[in-house]
């Protein structure tokens, strides 16, 4: 049995819990159970699933539930009925959910004509790629200190962040240079742009902690007072590489590694992530024609 056929077992067992013919409705989705499905951790499989399916698991479910509910509203079923089948508290709590997705109420959608949507069940399936390999490399890092200036701050997944983007701005003249300076950590010299702190799911618009940060083993009371400090332990880390020309072709590359992360490595190499800042390096050549990014993800073997 293949990796796929393993994450094709854990949709299916989702699926079975969708709706229940019993007096308790929709089964509570048992996250752990459907990552031990996959033979892989919760972390894992939220993190891989998002990033497979487009969505977040709950996003997935919830309008799986609501398709699965359509049908039977249409087919003249009471609300109520449907509601607590499905897994809603109240016929209200239904009918809000129902327009959400639809923009209609529940008694809109029985009229002749009404344009309904749905999500249709998901399958993984193998797509051949790789005409380039993805460079990577695995490093190991003992414990260390992520130091500088950090936000919360909204995800977008395309266009500019203008959060970041004004974020950075305010930042003193003279940071990165402090930063460099206390830069300690083999292979993470530098200025780092870090994340962690996401939100479950990492849906777009949601909450993140953004560091513009560097990497010292240097103790707290010798770091200055004024930066903020994020402890990381020892991690592994899978490094995956790009390289982009300067000005235009280096921010398309970058946003490629994330994509290469979890569309290609991942699906083909026995790791797993594990919870853990995100950080991302990036150097620029002497001449300034090129610049070239490093993101680090942390890792354990599968």
């Amino acid at each position: 049995m293949t990796g796929l056929e393993h994450w094709n077992d854990a949709v299916r067992l989702a699926e079975d819990r969708l709706v229940t013919d019993g007096p308790e409705g929709a089964d509570e989705l048992d996250v752990a159970t459907l990552a031990r499905a996959a033979l892989t951790s919760e972390h894992h499989f939220r993190r891989m699933f998002s990033a497979l399916a487009g969505m977040p698991l709950g996003e997935y479910v919830r309008r799986r539930r609501l398709t699965l509910a359509t049908a039977e509203v249409v087919a003249g079923r009471p609300v109520l009925d449907v509601a607590v089948r499905h897994g809603y508290t109240s016929a209200d709590a239904f009918t809000r959910a129902f327009r959400a997705f639809h923009g209609l109420t529940p008694q809109q959608a029985r009229r002749p004509g009404a344009v309904l949507r749905s999500q249709p069940r998901l399958a993984f399936h193998l797509r051949i790629e790789g005409a380039t390999t993805v460079r990577h490399r695995i490093e190991h890092t003992d414990p260390f200190r992520l130091v500088g200036r950090h936000a919360r701050l909204p995800l977008v997944f395309t266009g500019e962040n203008t959060a970041l983007t004004a974020f950075e701005a305010g930042l003193p003249a003279d940071l990165d240079a402090r930063l460099a300076a206390l830069a300690d950590v083999p292979g993470l010299a530098g200025v780092l742009a870090a994340s962690s702190g996401f939100e479950e799911g990492r849906t777009d618009g949601s909450s993140f902690d953004y560091h513009r940060a560097a990497a010292t083993t240097r103790p707290v009371a010798d770091l200055p007072a004024d930066l903020d400090v994020l402890e990381v332990p020892a991690h592994q880390w899978v490094v995956l590489e790009a390289v982009g020309d300067l000005p235009d072709g280096l921010g398309p590359a970058l946003q490629g590694l994330w994509a290469s992360a979890y569309g290609e490595w991942f699906p083909a190499n026995p790791y797993r992530t594990v919870l853990g800042p995100e950080l991302l390096r990036v150097t620029i050549s002497e001449d300034r024609r090129t610049g070239r990014g490093e993101l680090w993800l942390p890792v354990e073997p599968a």
